[in-house]
Parts: structure tokens; C-alpha cells; sequence
């Protein structure tokens, strides 16, 4: 965990609490006194942004809000100025260029065009790995249907170039992968990577673990690279990318820990409980320290052969008791 972000979340932690009073009454509360850790660092449930308005900008800068996904229950909302939305879109483009490169790929879709005219979770995630994309192509039609043709058409045209696919896990197994498996359709993406994240619900459901499911992949379309990320609208910008290795790493702008069930503690290396999420760009909204509602375990950098620097996360479940609220579960 570096030392200069440990510096920057502090200073967050005072923006937020001069600018925004609800934030300062319930840190005022709960977390007495100056952090000199990062398990000092006040945080937030996740789900207080279901409950309350929590921005730290004049109402007048705010320049976006932006909604979860869910279909069921209150959704999750933050609000954007132009600073902060320009420091996540800038994140996002460094992060994504350490794992991919820096080139802009023919771009597959494995959704709908009607998503992004919504201001969700899942349109801020097509929008945001669009910007590393070029001649873009939604796979599916309004009504989650494949458009045969126009993949047809558009592997064709880049068969010799690198192709990247993005979806939502269970959109690209349910919507996609199933349906090319029951058709007469050959589709060879041998020449392409796969980037997804959420959904995984709907996938144990299916008894379907992730071996399988990148399995299946390869076995349909022909393609070997696949690789999860973990992410949320409310820390948009800071994603956790699966590494070569098969290692979720955490961010250059942000860290991880794990919180014991019962007693909230800081639990050490290798220990399951709830995952504590750290950013250091959030400056509108106060969601630069997050208590999830998903559990995992965290594991040193160093055990990962990759050589990146970010501890690494393992993802297990989600609190039986926490609401459906991942972007491709809303589907």
C-alpha cells in the first residue's frame, strides 16, 4: 500500500466532511480522531448511496449523476463533476493500457445499443472501455437477440486483426455464448480477447465455475483470452483487472482490505470477510473509502508472478443478505 495514498485519501476524507454534512455527521460519529493507518480511513456502506444524496461540489457543478443498474429496489446514485469525471476517465484508460497496450481495437459489444442511452452503471462501463475501441459493434438488438448478420459482417472485416470483446458476464454466457452453442453458427474469434465482469450469481446458479466458463468460451468461439475485472459504479474509474496469472490485481490509484463479519477488524492476509475498497480520485462524492457488501479474501503482490504491484483480490460471494445489484443481474 503506498504512502502517498494514504496521504490523498486523508485529504479526501477532510474535502468530504468540510463539503458535505451528511458525511461529516456520520464520520464525526463513528471514527473519532485523526487516521494513521489506512484501516483508519473512514468508510462508507456501499448502501448509503441508495439512501441518501451525497456530493461534496456545489449543486451547480455537479455535471452527472449516475445510477446502478438494479431493476429491483432503490437504486444506487453518485454525482459527477467535469474534474472527477475526467480523473476516472483517465484512470480507466492507464489501467486498461497496463494489462492490454495502448492501441484501439475493432470493438464487439455483447449488448444492446439502446443501453447506452441511459445514464446506468452499464452504460458508464461500455462507454468507458469504448474510448480503447474503434468501429464499434453491439451483438445484440433491443431485445437481447443475436444480430447474426452483423457479426458476421464485422468478423469478417477484422479477421486479421486483434478484436476486443466486452460484455457482462452473464449477458455474454446467456445472450451470446448459449445461443451461438444452440444455433448452427460458427463464429471463430480466435484473434480476440475478452474482457467482462459482474453476473457471476447467475453463473454458480448454473453451476458453472470460471474454469468452466472460460472453457466453454474456447470451446464455441475458439477464443483463449479471457479475463475478468471487478469493479462498481460507485468507484468508477478503479478497476481491478484479472492479470495474465488469473490474479485480480487492485488498482495504481487505489487499495484493498478485508474486514472481519463480527467485529469489523482488519483482517490479515488470507482471512475471508468483507471487502473495503480504497480510490483516490473520488473528489464529488464521498466514495474513495467503501465498505462492500461482497466477500473475499486479499493476498500480497508478491505471490502473483506477474510482477504488478497491487495486492491481490479473490472475490467468493456476496452477503446472502445484500440486495441483486450487479449490472448483469438487473438483465
Amino acid at each position: 500500500m503506498k504512502t502517498e495514498h494514504f496521504e490523498v485519501l486523508k485529504e479526501l476524507t477532510l474535502h468530504h466532511k468540510r463539503q458535505c454534512k451528511i458525511y461529516s455527521d456520520y464520520v464525526d460519529s463513528l471514527f473519532p480522531g485523526t487516521p494513521l493507518t489506512f484501516k483508519d480511513i473512514p468508510y462508507l456502506p456501499v448502501r448509503a448511496f441508495k439512501e441518501f444524496d451525497l456530493f461534496s461540489v456545489p449543486k451547480v457543478d455537479i455535471f452527472k449523476t449516475m445510477y446502478s443498474s438494479g431493476t429491483t429496489g432503490v437504486q444506487s446514485k453518485i454525482f459527477l463533476d467535469k474534474e472527477t469525471i475526467k480523473a476516472q476517465t483517465s484512470s480507466l484508460t492507464q489501467s486498461f493500457k497496463d494489462y492490454f497496450g495502448s492501441s484501439r481495437f475493432p470493438m464487439l459489444i455483447i449488448d444492446s445499443e439502446l443501453t447506452v442511452r441511459d445514464n446506468t452503471a452499464r452504460t458508464a462501463a461500455i462507454n468507458g472501455f469504448s474510448l480503447h475501441g474503434k468501429n464499434r459493434c453491439f451483438a445484440l438488438d433491443d431485445k437481447m437477440t443475436l444480430k447474426i448478420e452483423e457479426i458476421s459482417e464485422f468478423l469478417k472485416k477484422h479477421k486479421d486483426t486483434k478484436i476486443f470483446i466486452f460484455g457482462f458476464t452473464y449477458i455474454l454466457y446467456q445472450f451470446f455464448i448459449k445461443k451461438i452453442q444452440e444455433s448452427d453458427i460458427k463464429f471463430d474469434f480466435s484473434n480476440a480477447f475478452i474482457l467482462h465482469g459482474g453476473g457471476w450469481k447467475k453463473l454458480i446458479n448454473l453451476n458453472i465455475s470460471y474454469t468452466d466458463f472460460k472453457s466453454i468460451i474456447k470451446s464455441t468461439i475458439g477464443c483463449e483470452y479471457v479475463y475478468n475485472y471487478y469493479g462498481m459504479m460507485e468507484q468508477t474509474g478503479s478497476i481491478y483487472f484479472e492479470c495474465e496469472r488469473g490474479n485480480l490485481h487492485a488498482p495504481n490509484n487505489g487499495t484493498v482490505l478485508i474486514r472481519n463479519f463480527d467485529t469489523l477488524k482488519v483482517n490479515d492476509y488470507g482471512e475471508e470477510g468483507l471487502i473495503q475498497v480504497f480510490s483516490t480520485i473520488q473528489k464529488s462524492y464521498p466514495g474513495h473509502s467503501l465498505l462492500t457488501d461482497d466477500v473475499g479474501v486479499v493476498y500480497p503482490a508478491s505471490t502473483c508472478q506477474c510482477g504488478r504491484e497491487g495486492d491481490i483480490l479473490k472475490i467468493y460471494s456476496r452477503l446472502e443478505q445484500a440486495e441483486i445489484r450487479g449490472c448483469s443481474d438487473a438483465v
